[in-house]
């Protein structure tokens, strides 16, 4: 699962290889891409994490699978850490890719995240604002999004770039998109506060894969913050890259994809 900005695209490195030894299923989540965009409503609850959730479900039983293993990067990783909680039957193996979970962060916003997170804050503010805002220029939008390194968007495929662009110009993925940050801060943050008092964790065996050279490998200790929410993890892995890993650094993603869900 894909995250912010993006579609399944992303995974255009990634995939391929990866279908050589398994079944891939690429969804765009809804508000993204070509999915639908219904509205969020009052509460932005058709843009939880628990609903993006559910399309997983439907979509994998659809296809006829009632168990799956499942990884996401960024919102996909949200979304994936959902559906452990919400479908722990159904997830038997997790990988997080370059994700913290939302209750950690909004319950530790330091100066230093909330800057270089500043889409998080720009985009939860009430429609029309947000959307005003990036569809007066998107493809400016995407590109200031996307350029966190010195590398800028150069690593992007420019066939997949063009891609986000086309996407980011029509004015329902910027509502879809805005929406699902909306919901992160509400709906999202209430059900994660609850099930962490409760001590509901990822059961599943797990693994969590982070850029070194992000804002995740750069200011955090991913693994014992991750070992707060969940109970198996069975392996901790860094790239060489930034926050994008499979299109930074798709050999070294893709490996250690391929070892986590190829292991027993």
């Amino acid at each position: 699962m894909h995250g912010n900005p993006f579609t399944h695209v992303c995974w255009h490195k990634v995939a391929p290889r990866l279908a050589e030894e398994f079944t891939v299923v690429l969804p765009d989540l809804r508000g993204y891409g070509d999915s639908s965009k219904p509205d969020g409503g009052s509460d932005h609850s058709a843009y939880s994490f628990r609903a993006m959730a559910q399309d997983q479900i439907e979509v994998m039983r659809h296809l006829g699978f009632e168990q799956f293993q499942a990884g996401g990067h960024d919102r996909g990783a949200r979304v994936l850490h959902r559906l452990c909680l919400d479908h722990p039957d159904a997830i038997t193996k997790a990988a997080f890719i370059d994700m913290l979970p939302q209750h950690y962060l909004l319950n530790n916003v330091t100066k230093n995240w909330g800057i270089f997170s500043w889409h998080w804050f720009f985009m939860v503010q009430p429609t029309p604002t947000p959307e005003t805002m990036i569809s007066a220029d998107p493809e400016f939008f995407i590109r200031r999004k996307l350029s966190k390194t010195d590398q800028g968007t150069n690593f992007f495929d420019p066939r997949a770039l063009a891609e986000y662009i086309r996407c980011i110009k029509d004015p329902k993925t910027v509502y879809g998109m805005c929406e699902d940050y909306r919901a992160t801060f509400g709906v999202d943050l209430d059900m994660d506060t609850a099930d962490f008092k409760a001590g509901r964790k990822v059961a599943c065996p797990s693994m969590i894969l982070w850029g070194e050279k992000g804002g995740v490998g750069r200011n955090h200790d991913a693994a014992a913050i991750w070992s707060q929410y969940a109970t198996r993890i069975e392996r901790t892995a860094t790239v060489p890259s930034g926050h994008y890993l499979q299109e930074e650094c798709p050999d070294e993603t893709c490996r250690e994809l391929r070892l986590f869900f190829a292991t027993a």
